[in-house]
Formats: structure tokens, sequence, C-alpha cells
């Protein structure tokens, strides 16, 4: 279950990615605790994930201004991480043991039934155990840990992407070809499997963020109430 702040972070970055949030737009802690209907603790908690990430430049103790995001800049990452994830998938189809295989294997097949009832929050967090069990059967360190320093600083672009068709479904589908690969030991198939995958999710981040950006002076429709969110 995905927490508050993952939560908040989610549809801050949604607005940001999706133009609703342009740039130079302050995001202040009272006024988001509010809006969420929480304390402030997650808020900082959420804005600080949304620094690190490059999403907006942090102004201590009040809260931030979203960020210019280059189209470039995010660009080159979302190339490298869709190359190194594809290497990363060739060594594991090559490495992993058949214990880690099947720990992928099971994985999988949890997502089916989130896929059917379109359990997103769910299907995300077992999304990233699904990527960091591929990376860590890559048994390099190094490369591992360049990947997940990537993939933490693009998953809110990633995972921006309210009203896809079939979201779900195609990321199951692309995930049941990598692991099919990997299962059968076949490096070549995981490279071009995971490298498949990842540039789809990235040709639609980058677009979206295009098409944001030119939509940005045309008139807007006022934005819709935020979720209610409970404290724990």
């Amino acid at each position: 279950m995905p927490t508050i702040a993952a939560t908040i972070i989610q549809i801050l970055a949604e607005e940001i990615i999706g133009g609703t949030l342009a740039p130079g737009s302050k995001l202040e802690e009272k006024v988001l605790a509010e809006r969420f209907q929480v304390s402030r603790t997650p808020v900082r908690e959420a804005l600080r994930e949304m620094g690190a990430r490059g999403l907006i430049e942090l102004i201590p103790r009040h809260g931030g201004v979203v960020a210019n995001i280059g189209i470039a800049e995010l660009a080159d990452m979302l190339e490298a991480e869709c190359e190194l994830e594809a290497l990363c998938a060739q060594l594991a189809a090559q490495r992993m043991s058949v214990v880690e295989k099947k720990q992928l294997e099971r994985l999988h097949e949890q997502t089916e039934a989130l896929v059917k009832g379109q359990d997103e929050g769910e299907y995300l967090t077992l999304n990233k155990k699904f990527h960091d069990v591929i990376c860590a059967g890559t048994h390099n360190q190094t490369l591992s840990g360049m990947l997940r320093g990537l993939r933490d600083r693009l998953s809110a672009f990633r995972n921006a992407q309210a009203g896809t068709e079939r979201r779900l479904a195609v990321s199951h589908e692309e995930h049941g070809a990598v692991v099919e690969a990997i299962l059968a030991s076949d490096g070549a198939a995981a490279y071009a499997a995971m490298r498949n995958h990842d540039a789809r999710l990235s040709t639609k981040v980058l677009d979206r963020l295009r098409d944001s950006r030119h939509e940005r002076t045309a008139p807007r429709t006022e934005r819709p109430a935020a979720a209610h969110l409970h404290s724990t």
C-alpha cells in the first residue's frame, strides 16, 4: 500500500507533468496539508522527495517551486535508464539462480490479479519489486546501484500516466516477455524485451511533457479536488 507521502508525490507529479502545475508554481506546505487534509509531516516528506527527483526546487521551511524540467535532460536520463535496464535484464537471464527466477515468476503471476482488478497502487508496489529482483539478479552491485539511482530519480515521471489506455495490461504483457526470456536464460531476448518496455514508457513520458507545454497557454478547466487522504 503506497504511503501518504507517495500518494501526494504521485498526484503532484501528475499535475506537473500534465501541465496543471506550470514551472514557477508555488507549493506551500500549509496549503498542501489543507488540500490533502493531512499533517505537514507527509507533505514535507513528499516535497523533499520531489526536490531530490528534480520536480521542484525546495524553499527551506516553506515548500517548493515547480522546476522548469528540461526535455533534453529528461530524454538523456530516460535513454540511459532504458539501456542500463536492458543490460541488467540480459545479465539477469545469464546469472539468476533457479530460486531467483522462481521469485520473479511468482511476482509476475501475482500482478495478474491486480491487472484484472485495476489495482494501480498495489500494482506499482509489486512493479518496483519486479524490477528490483531483476536488478539484483545481475549480481553486479555497481551496475544495479547505477540503475536504482536512475529509476528512483525518474519514477515520478514514469508513474504519471493517468488515463493511459490499458496501462496495467500492457505493462503486464511486456513484463511477461521479459520473464519468459529470463526463465529461458536467453540474454539477447531479455535485453530486447526490457528495452522495448522501457522505450515505450519513455516515449509516453516525453510526449506528455511536450504536449503539456504546447497547451500551457490554452484556457484551463478547473482542477478536480484531490482524493481525501487519511493520516495514520
